[in-house]
């Protein structure tokens, strides 16, 4: 328990003295954003910063901070560490970064901004990972609520009734205007899912019977998965995740001024991190041991697990509110993964998306495709969720370190985003090495050069740097 809440503290702590770094690295001014600039009533329109906050914890959070701390959960505390560094450090750093910068380049997307500051190749490559990250996403997302609604459905409606229902909503959400559903739902939706993490971690808190173990370094997994790299990809939207770089974009679009940046991006995924570090720990005190908790989602799945725990901690009220709570998430999260890939779509082809047929053309051609992908295997769409998950991280990070060293004399400051970028660099290639769904090398093989490949990174960044640097000194000597 004391491990437990000294984890919430150093969260809260992080936002008020790292997140401030973050920002004084950045430069907030009083330049127009494109809410003002633009607001061209579709996707640029000002948004209150209360508002924007909410919409922007239910774009990221998804089921990944509730999902993934469960799945991350079974290496035991350990992945308390995880969540509460890689946030602080890496996590809300890049969504800061890919949400300002985008802010600075007319609310663009990640796609783009690898482009402007990472070159044309990387460009194409990125507008096309993306959209099969958003794919991936929007799936996950229809699969996962639907199969927890569907328990608290009678059995005749059935998994694909729900389904269908969900993707009919999902094309509502990416055509309209963002202020005509988003920004009003969303806000009502936050509060559910705040007050839902809440009653979890007072169940936690106050119930004698649940035991919340005290941190350790030891790897519990009862499956033999080793910690690294497997613990920070199976954990992605509680620590870091790139597809928050695909949605921090269209709160860049909606901010009013750039100083209230640092309460919507970086607050947003600490907040994030408070519900995955919530779930994390609900796993092992209800099950009371890794090796349970991962017999209960082996038998039962995510959603399963997820409904028994609210269900017997919180009593049919308090369960029925924190399901809720956890049906919003993914549904909140896919909606607006499809209105990303619309809008990088969008970019690419020139579309005017003022026009509504314009829109359609995009976005059912990628809820039809969407639709097929639902038929594949859960646990199969989140393991390549997770790992291009990461590698967007990654990605998004060195645009960020790319960004920083152009636009801060400081050339130092960029190791605020060069470190966590190459550490992910480090944990997306040994994954994709050593993973069953990747080359399966042996750890002997993988590792060396999933490290060495992350050193080279950093030493590419580290010439890059010291060259700027003398032509820096060189422009100011004339």
């Amino acid at each position: 328990m004391i491990s437990f809440l000294i984890a919430l503290a150093v969260l809260v702590t992080g936002y008020f003295t790292y997140g401030r770094l973050t920002e004084k690295i950045f430069g907030p001014d009083d330049r127009k954003t494109p809410a003002v600039a633009i607001n061209d009533g579709v996707d640029c329109v000002p948004i209150k910063t209360w508002k924007a906050l909410l919409i922007q914890l239910l774009n990221i959070a998804g089921t990944g901070p509730i999902f993934g701390a469960l799945m991350g959960a079974c290496f035991g505390p350990v992945v308390f560490l995880w969540i509460v560094l890689g946030s602080i450090l890496g996590g809300a750093v890049h969504d800061y970064m890919s949400g300002m910068i985008s802010e600075r380049n007319k609310g663009a997307s990640i796609a783009e901004l690898s482009g402007i500051y990472l070159g044309k190749p990387v460009l194409y490559i990125m507008r096309v990972f993306s959209i099969l990250l958003l794919l991936l996403t929007g799936t996950v997302f229809v699969t996962s609520p639907a199969a927890l609604i569907s328990r608290l459905t009678p059995a005749a409606l059935g998994n694909t009734f729900w389904i269908i229902v969900i993707l009919f909503y999902y094309i509502l959400a990416t055509l309209l205007p963002i202020d005509k559903i988003i920004g009003k739902l969303y806000p009502v939706f936050g509060v559910i899912l705040i007050v839902m993490a809440l009653s979890i971690a007072g169940g936690l808190i106050f119930i004698p019977q649940y035991h919340i173990p005290e941190l350790t370094l030891a790897n519990l997994n009862p499956e033999g998965l080793p910690v690294w790299p497997f613990m920070f990809i199976t954990v992605a939207c509680g620590a870091i995740s790139g597809f928050h770089a695909t949605q921090s974009p269209m709160m860049a679009k909606c901010i009013t001024s750039e100083k209230c940046g640092r309460k919507v991006f970086y607050g947003a995924m600490m907040i994030e991190s408070v519900i995955a570090l919530i779930w994390a720990a609900a796993g092992v005190a209800f099950y009371g041991s890794t090796q349970m908790l991962q017999q209960a989602l082996t038998a039962s799945g995510q959603s399963g697990v997820v409904y028994e725990i609210s269900k017997e901690m919180l009593g049919n009220a308090g369960g029925i509110l924190a399901i809720v709570g956890v049906v919003v998430c993914p549904i909140t999260s896919g909606d607006t993964a499809f209105r990303s890939a619309r809008l990088i779509l969008a970019e690419w082809t020139k579309l005017d998306q003022k026009k509504i047929g314009y829109r359609l053309l995009i976005t059912l051609p990628l809820l039809g495709i969407s639709a097929v992908l639902t038929q594949l295997d859960f646990n199969i769409l989140w393991r390549y969720f997770s790992w291009s998950n990461q590698t967007l991280a990654m990605i998004s990070l060195w645009v960020a370190t790319s960004y920083i060293l152009r636009n801060n004399k400081k050339r130092i400051a960029s190791l605020l985003t060069a470190i966590p970028a190459t550490f992910m660099s480090a944990v997306s290639v040994t994954y994709i090495l050593v993973a069953n769904e990747g080359f399966k090398l042996s750890t002997g093989i993988g590792y060396p050069i999933g490290i060495s490949a992350a050193l080279a990174l950093f030493v590419i960044y580290a010439v890059i740097a010291v060259r700027n640097r003398k032509t820096l000194n060189y422009q100011n000597s004339k």
